[in-house]
């Protein structure tokens, strides 16, 4: 196989959410493989504290602050994004916040509107803004961080998976929209990683049952599916789900 085909040196990717989990994970895999790395979130000095991380290590990073929540503030965000290195080749709609809620009656409108706000609308703007700018340079990859709930929804994360079920079809649309213009959007559907967000259910044995490896997921191993989408490799690839799940028992 021809590995330039996953070459992604001088590419430069925005990671929302980019400076914990598996977040964090993909901004550091990325910077390893070449690429230009944009780590974004709302704790500015967190992603600096990466950024500097990345850059001790021989990598590339630059940080950035971003509320994905707060619609009139992205297009400054990916403006900046695309400034730094003069161009934007890629963006992981990363960031997500999963509350649980005792019960939908009990779920509050300013919950309601903050999950959705984080998981969806965001993801939203930031697409139709970075493929805007993708496609006056040539084209580019979008890849959404979606959820196991999205497709297995319970009733403790009914807001959550109803804003991660509009993300699939979010990334459906949207391939469709803007493959005319080079630019490629997929998903990814993820289960159970071992981050500080899903820390309760790391060694619960009913979650472990269900998984056919038996463990949850290690945040590095997301990387490899997002070399993969935002390279050459998956040229051909667009509006496709991808599920890294460790094997959940249908």
């Amino acid at each position: 196989m021809n590995d330039s085909l996953f070459d992604l040196t001088d590419r430069v990717v925005l990671v929302t959410g980019g400076s914990r989990g598996l977040g964090a994970a993909m901004s550091v895999g990325l910077a390893q493989r070449g690429a230009r790395v944009v780590i974004a979130s709302r704790k500015l000095a967190s992603c600096e504290e990466l950024a500097a991380r990345i850059a001790d290590s021989g990598g590339c990073a630059h940080a950035l602050s971003c509320h994905v929540g707060q619609w009139d503030s992205l297009g400054a965000v990916v403006d900046a994004a695309a400034a730094r290195w003069g161009r934007l080749d890629g963006l992981v709609n990363n960031a997500g916040m999963s509350p649980l809620a005792p019960s939908l009656l009990d779920t509050s409108e300013t919950l309601f509107d903050k999950v959705i706000g984080v998981n969806l609308k965001g993801p939203t703007r930031l697409t139709a803004l970075a493929a805007t700018a993708m496609a006056a340079t040539g084209g580019g990859s979008i890849i959404n961080i979606s959820s196991l709930a999205s497709v297995r929804p319970t009733p403790l994360t009914t807001v959550y998976a109803a804003a991660k079920a509009g993300l699939n079809a979010l990334t459906s649309a949207t391939a469709r929209e803007y493959a005319s213009v080079g630019v490629r959007v997929n998903g990814i559907i993820c289960g159970t990683f071992d981050t500080d967000a899903a820390s309760g259910l790391v060694q619960n044995p009913e979650i472990l049952r269900g998984i056919a490896m038996g463990r949850v997921g290690r945040p590095d191993e997301i990387v490899g599916a997002v070399v993969y989408l935002l390279s050459d490799a998956s040229s051909y690839t667009t509006g496709s789900l991808m599920t890294i799940d460790g094997g959940v028992a249908g």
